[in-house]
């Protein structure tokens, strides 16, 4: 059996799709490109799927996971080309790596968020970003099924700044990159590098803590994108690619034949 991981992207108004939603998707586009899955045992055999802490419902993601079983190789470029063809535009394949190594998700230690924040200067949030950053600890509350929990948001913020934005035109009709803003409006843009912990420290709960400490109201909802996310370098601060080490477990290419040498 080959196991395939994959690494996908949630776009535009694709972003409010949920997990279940990109599953059923990704399932038909399994079917339509033939691909030969490994199926579950047991009175009701389903695909062998694995999803990695996908973002949540409305974030948009240039780095989401998921891992495939088949019953029969295939070439992951090749297969990653089929399923990018299958996929509705903005859920879009865009790497694939054959499995070599294991404890994918134990590699995915931090991400790297963008947050737009329309209506707010670069000046507000720098004084509300140095704030959160000279607190030792920053309660926050977010609703869970269970009911109000409180937990410190502070703790698993590894880096938060304000990145430098283009002013552009701002012309109707025309696709603006993430840290393209319009002449004229006030926005601005942080970059969040998050470890993943116990409880998870979403982007929604480091701009409530922008609130607590800096009463940085937001006057409209932020646009928020997943960067990148995976093993985290504890001394640069930055996020680095989790299929590494299956590339670099690959076998190498067979070397061409050695030319008989003249006696």
């Amino acid at each position: 059996m080959q196991r395939i991981r994959l690494r996908y992207t949630k776009r535009g108004r694709l972003r409010f799709t949920s997990h279940r939603d990109f599953q059923r998707a990704l399932e038909r586009a399994l079917r339509r490109s033939a691909v030969p899955m490994a199926y579950s045992a047991g009175f009701s055999p389903h695909p062998r799927i694995s999803f990695a802490n996908a973002a949540p419902t409305g974030s948009a993601s240039e780095a989401e996971y998921v891992e495939l079983a088949l019953s029969a190789p295939r070439d992951p470029e090749e297969l990653r080309a089929q399923l990018d063809e299958s996929l509705p535009t903005g859920l879009d394949v865009i790497d694939a790596v054959e499995v070599r190594t294991p404890n994918f998700v134990e590699r995915l230690e931090a991400s790297v968020w963008e947050l737009r924040l329309d209506g707010v200067t670069p000046e507000a949030a720098e004084a509300a970003v140095a704030a959160f950053l000279a607190a030792e600890s920053v309660e926050v509350q977010r609703q869970t099924k269970n009911g109000v929990r409180t937990f410190d948001a502070r703790g698993a913020v590894v880096a938060l700044q304000v990145v430098e934005s283009q002013v552009v035109a701002g012309a109707t009709g025309l696709p603006e990159s993430s840290t393209d803003i319009a002449a004229g409006r006030a926005c601005a843009i942080l970059r969040l590098v998050v470890r993943h912990a116990t409880p998870a420290v979403r982007p929604d709960d480091v701009l409530s803590g922008l609130r607590v400490t800096a009463d940085l109201a937001l006057p409209v909802p932020a646009g928020v994108t997943r960067l990148a996310q995976g093993p985290l370098d504890e001394e640069s601060g930055t996020v680095t690619d989790p299929f590494a080490p299956d590339r670099g477990a690959a076998p190498a290419l067979p070397s061409e034949a050695a030319e008989p040498q003249p006696a």
